[in-house]
């Protein structure tokens, strides 16, 4: 590996570069359990969370990557809104890749992208809180962007798409849910 997990200054452990990794290479797979969506909605509630804390993946709408379970150091490569690296989705693996030059010493990073399926509130910035420090900071770990392009209703598409980490919680799944049947 190319990085050294240890303890972080944006959140518990992270993942900092013990030599020097040049843009565009792929430094690990993000690894572990692949779950059902109902199945992490068994395991996990971030209604009993006082701020948000997962290491749960999402490659798409049904499959879900539990780091906590069988997982390997990517787990530990924290957000920042002026990210280092980025996550990619090849064929539902996801691969963190080096968008930048990252010297020995720095912290790895990527944008967690993290996609919930209703308006952003400021309560739920504030669960999702940012602590990356860096001068573009958006304060929260969510897609702002995504949601804006959403509501004006642009998509975008690429060979290389980027993936987001995503959890919401159980209540948002099943108002989802029942509103999906209701149409």
């Amino acid at each position: 590996l190319p990085f050294a997990v240890r303890r972080s200054g944006i959140q518990g452990k992270g993942g900092f570069a013990i030599r020097r990794i040049r843009k565009g290479q792929r430094i690990i797979e993000y690894t572990g359990k692949r779950l059902t969506e109902d199945e992490v909605d068994e395991l996990y509630d971030d209604s009993e969370q006082d701020r948000h804390h997962t290491f749960l993946f999402s490659v798409d709408e049904d499959v879900t990557i539990d780091a906590a379970q069988g997982g390997n150091e990517a787990r530990f490569i924290n957000h920042s809104c002026d990210p280092n690296c980025e996550a990619v989705d090849e064929d539902g693996r996801i691969y963190i890749e080096a968008i930048k030059n990252i010297q020995p010493g720095v912290e790895l990073t990527y944008d967690y992208n993290f996609d919930l399926d209703e308006p952003y509130t400021e309560k739920l910035k504030q669960f999702y809180l940012c602590r990356c420090g860096s001068p573009k900071c958006r304060g929260t770990i969510l897609n702002v962007k995504k949601q804006k392009k959403r509501a004006s209703g642009k998509k975008k598409s690429s060979r290389k798409k980027q993936a987001s980490k995503k959890r919401g919680r159980k209540q948002r799944r099943t108002q989802r849910k029942k509103a999906a049947r209701s149409k």
